[in-house]
């Protein structure tokens, strides 16, 4: 897949999520071969006035590549500064005009831009006259249940200057709840000319091959099912290459890949933050596993990576 200039060596892609995509997250995903990765979604007013949170989200791995920053924001003249500000550290910039949360929403970012079709616009093309690199948008099926505004959207947004866009099939209203309209997917395909990249309900392999030939989109983006699972990404890939589904890892590949996380973590995040952060994401990859319950609970009291190490061997039997 290619996005601009940007060739892609396949056509998965990591969609950004809040807590989940950071650098050593990425890092994993990258290992199993994401074509693509992205990072959270950052405000662009917090890069313009230096928040401090927002250097961490920004941090690149050495050889991380392809790697896309994502954007919010409504003033055009900012995000244009901030584009061109922050180019030569991405490879893609991308912009969140789907993200649900009601205080992005009451902002007027996010899902709020596809009520403002014109000023969404001028926001894409605020960035592409400001920077060579591409400029691409995520969004929504349409804000409100019922609404199916994803095709024109994406007109508005090729015609911008968008280099690619990626759609995820629920509404606004629907955050993550129900199902996934794909069926809107294969609209926008039809709709424009630069590359699709559908996102919504694919768990699985199999999911991924359905939402390819069904929909015709370009790319597929992953987002909550590798939180626990990144082998999905490479389990995908040689599905699709050669149309024969990969077993799941085995339990101590699944321990090596949590042990080489905590490291990542704590080399990038710190002691103390890599083993808050970790809880989580212990529980993603340990659900569904024996003994993961008891895990768990004391997963979530551990003070230190050397004590959460330790525990994997409870899920050795």
């Amino acid at each position: 897949m290619r996005i601009g200039k940007l060739e892609l060596r396949g056509n998965l892609v990591l969609a950004p999520m809040a807590g989940v995509t950071d650098l050593p997250f990425r890092i994993l995903c990258e290992e199993q071969g994401i074509a693509l990765s992205c990072t959270e979604m950052v405000s662009a007013k917090a890069v313009l006035y230096e928040s401090r949170n927002t250097e961490d989200i920004l941090e690149r791995g050495k050889g991380e590549f392809p790697l896309a920053v994502q954007l919010f924001g409504s003033d055009p003249e900012i995000m244009g500064e901030i584009a061109a500000r922050l180019e030569e550290r991405f490879d893609v910039l991308d912009v969140n005009m789907g993200c649900p949360v009601p205080k992005i929403v009451r902002n007027g970012e996010g899902s709020a831009l596809m009520r403002e079709p014109e000023l969404a616009g001028r926001i894409i093309k605020a960035m592409v006259s400001r920077v060579h690199k591409p400029v691409t948008v995520k969004f929504r099926k349409g804000f409100s249940a019922g609404e199916s505004t994803a095709p024109e959207f994406a007109k508005r947004m090729e015609d911008a200057g968008a280099a690619a866009v990626t759609v995820h099939g629920r509404t606004r209203e629907q955050y993550y709840s129900g199902k996934a309209d794909w069926e809107v997917l294969r609209s926008v395909k039809e709709a424009v000319s630069i590359p699709v990249i559908g996102n919504g309900d694919v768990f699985s392999p199999e999911d991924a091959k359905r939402m390819l030939k069904s929909t015709g989109v370009d790319g597929i983006a992953l987002a909550r099912a590798v939180r626990g699972n990144p082998w999905l990404i490479r389990r995908t890939i040689r599905f699709l290459e050669s149309g024969v589904l990969p077993e799941e890892p085995e339990l101590e590949e699944r321990l090596r890949l949590m042990e080489r996380h905590i490291a990542l973590m704590v080399e990038y995040k710190g002691e103390r933050t890599a083993v808050r952060e970790m809880r989580k994401h212990l529980s993603w990859y340990t659900a569904g596993l024996p003994r993961s319950s008891d895990f768990r609970r004391r997963v979530n009291a551990a003070e230190t990576s050397e004590e959460l190490r330790g525990l994997l061997s409870l899920l050795r039997g």
